[in-house]
């Protein structure tokens, strides 16, 4: 007995520790797609971001101010597109940082709605879906630049469907 509950004591404190530097999340909605699926099971690191900032190309959970349906602040899952001091262009359906076209491999359709014409704020991102027909992002005024304060983290690992799980890498994004 007394085995029994050291390994229970063993677990809980191994579990704890765990849910310090890792939080598991559920994907919500096809904003993502096809880079993740509706009910994708996603491991983030809440410590990522600590002593860095997000990268182009980064899949983030940050907290917005969209309300989901019981009120709460909605998380929301988008991909860093602009960085902090980047003069950002959505324009002809096409994204441009600091004159540049971006090109975007994860994408199925690489036509971008909206037209944009705006530097990023220090400390703040310029984020995006995947699936930019069917997603509220930083395009949209109620969702805007996205501060690094409002970040939870960085989606590092996709536990479910077992078929796609394994290690989430950051896009190259050129």
């Amino acid at each position: 007995m007394k085995e029994l509950i050291k390994d229970i004591s063993v677990a809980a404190v191994i579990v704890l520790i765990a849910t310090q530097f890792y939080e598991p999340t559920r994907v919500f909605g096809v904003s993502m797609q096809p880079s993740f699926q509706e009910n994708d099971y996603l491991v983030v690191s809440r410590l990522a971001y600590r002593a860095e900032n997000p990268k182009r190309g980064d899949v983030i959970i940050f907290q917005s101010t969209l309300k989901d349906k019981h009120g709460n602040d909605e998380l929301l899952i988008k991909r860093v597109i602009g960085l902090p001091g980047e003069h950002l262009v959505i324009r002809d359906g096409r994204v441009l940082i600091d004159d540049e076209v971006l090109q975007e491999p994860y994408l199925d359709d690489d036509y971008t709605d909206g037209e944009i014409d705006e530097e990023v704020p220090e400390g703040s991102f310029f984020c995006m879906g995947d699936n930019r027909s069917r997603s509220t992002d930083s395009r949209d005024s109620s969702v805007g630049f996205v501060k690094k304060e409002q970040i939870n983290g960085k989606v590092v690992f996709r536990l479910f469907p077992f078929n796609s799980i394994g290690r989430i890498k950051a896009a190259a994004v050129h």
